[in-house]
């Protein structure tokens, strides 16, 4: 089947945006990172608070899922991830990741395609052209024989043939295995089905070159802010990601600001800003007296659709809950994407405790591989020189930042099929608000990363040990996250599917779904 006509219409919302969810590989510098053996994995349960600050090792919790979940898929999470140590960006090898081999005997497969491939070069020279890509061009050809093994085919194999062949400039071979896939791939069919379509969509807009064309009409094309609120909901309702990231850092600031009278909060992708009713309560329960509170929440003018207007109705809507907690409280907004911050924008006062939060926001940040402004590093030492007392940085755990095509298509491969797994825990396989979910805040952001390229290509996720290396780099030093934040994300995953697991590592945090790191929240201090 064909999925373009449907990503012409796709909701531009990036599928980690908070309030009403969407997205999420994970290192950690270790010697163990580099070796064949993982390190050991080390699991929280709320058995594992204890006064001592440490982190032991706990099998996670089994809790059976509430009735509103469908049972859990059995197909098990295949990692088809290349080998971690082949790629440059990738030296701190997650300790977390599956990986598996395909049993899955292709030789028929890539016969066919080369044998066709030796049909068409063989053809009058006057009707094919090779110098460039054809569009279409190999609709003519006869693909009967190699669509008649499709239901024998490895969906991820054939895949990874088409993105192979992409890679080298095969376009024959390319567009061959496109029109395989085009028959294996459905949006309402299971995870592995549902993410080849909007991965097929991705080799065929970097083929056609228009993989920015499409990225940027899946972002303007957007569904009401009422629709949008909807999609959002669902995924936020189904995955725990954005609730682990706004429980993890709510509970690390709260922990870090216990005894401060006066608090200013500055968050890089504040969104709805539901994410602070929590923390206003709980400071409000402070003996003595709530603290000062003062928040500047950025965002970019894009999100205006998902709040139904601008940063001010955020700032509106905390300050009348604020006070009806007693709580006193000053908002600041500012709307502008985080290449735009600078000092003058975040309204820092003398004699506040400052905490910043980097909310699944700085791997849309420019690295020093795509502008020589390096906007990434450049946030972070902005953020260290207010002498903060407290950073928390919550990613995706993949790598896709500056990986070569193929080695980012494989980990795309492998991080959203365990992506699209966990989402078939939460909802039933036919849900129609699942599918819209999935099209409309998941869709661009696997199209972005499969077919753009340099600035155009905004979704540029690291792994852990690499944001350690330049929160470091910064001046920053590592603050371990404490028993009482694990304890707080471990209630939170009671709620979800069991193969939902907390793990942990040089006091960072790790959200796994199976054995596949998905998310990491991670604090830092400045000393």
């Amino acid at each position: 089947m064909q999925t373009s006509q449907k990503h012409q219409t796709a909701s531009g919302l990036h599928m980690l945006y908070p309030q009403l969810y969407c997205s999420p590989q994970f290192q950690v510098v270790d010697k163990n990172a580099l070796s064949n053996n993982p390190p050991e994995e080390h699991f929280f349960t709320l058995e594992s608070s204890t006064a001592s600050g440490s982190l032991p090792a706990y099998d996670s919790p089994s809790v059976s899922v509430s009735s509103n979940h469908s049972p859990f898929s059995p197909q098990a999470s295949h990692s088809c991830l290349s080998d971690p140590r082949q790629s440059p960006d990738n030296v701190y090898g997650s300790p977390f990741s599956g990986s598996s081999s395909y049993t899955c005997d292709e030789a028929e497969f890539k016969n066919k395609i080369r044998e066709l491939e030796f049909s068409l070069m063989s053809c009058d020279s006057k009707s094919v052209e090779f110098s460039g890509f054809i569009p279409g061009a190999t609709k003519s050809w006869n693909w009967n024989e190699l669509l008649a093994l499709t239901p024998q085919l490895d969906l991820k194999e054939v895949l990874i043939e088409g993105a192979r062949a992409v890679s080298e400039g095969d376009t024959a071979t390319a567009f061959g295995c496109i029109d395989v896939l085009e028959q294996m791939v459905s949006v309402s069919g299971d995870p592995i089905q549902r993410l080849g379509a909007y991965m097929l969509e991705g080799l065929r807009a970097r083929l056609e070159g228009s993989g920015s064309n499409i990225y940027k009409a899946l972002k303007c094309k957007e569904p009401t802010g009422r629709e949008l609120m909807s999609y959002m909901g669902v995924l936020y309702e189904i995955c725990p990601y954005w609730k682990f990231a706004y429980i993890s850092s709510n509970a690390a600031i709260l922990e870090a600001m216990v005894d401060e009278p006066r608090i200013h909060i500055v968050d890089f992708q504040i969104a709805q800003g539901t994410q602070y009713v929590y923390l206003i309560q709980q400071l409000a329960k402070r003996p003595g007296g709530p603290p000062l509170l003062r928040l500047t929440g950025l965002d970019d003018s894009q999100s205006n659709y998902a709040r139904g207007g601008g940063l001010s109705l955020v700032g509106e809507k905390l300050s009348r809950f604020a006070q009806s907690c007693g709580v006193p409280f000053e908002f600041q907004d500012g709307m502008m994407s985080g290449c735009e911050v600078q000092r003058e924008h975040l309204g820092v006062k003398p004699g506040f405790a400052i905490a910043v939060n980097f909310p699944y926001v700085l791997h849309h940040m420019p690295d020093e591989s795509v502008s020589v402004h390096n906007h990434r590093d450049r946030l972070l030492q902005l953020v260290r020189s207010l002498s903060p007392k407290l950073v928390t940085l919550i990613e995706q755990e993949s790598n896709t930042n500056t990986s070569p095509f193929l080695s980012r298509f494989m980990e795309t491969l492998d991080y959203y099929t365990a992506m699209f797994e966990s989402i078939d825990a939460g909802r039933r396989r036919e849900d129609e608000e699942r599918i819209r979910a999935e099209q409309h805040c998941v869709a661009r952001d696997i199209v972005n990363m499969i077919g753009c390229e340099e600035g155009e290509r905004v979704e540029r996720h690291e792994l852990l040990g690499k944001w350690r290396m330049r929160m470091m780099m910064a001046g920053f030093m590592p603050c371990e996250l404490s028993t009482s934040v694990v304890w707080e994300v471990n209630q939170l995953l009671k709620g979800f599917d069991p193969n939902y697991r907390l793990a942990g590592s040089d006091g960072a945090l790790f959200l796994l779904w199976k054995r596949r790191a998905m998310s990491t929240c991670s604090a830092w201090t400045s000393p």
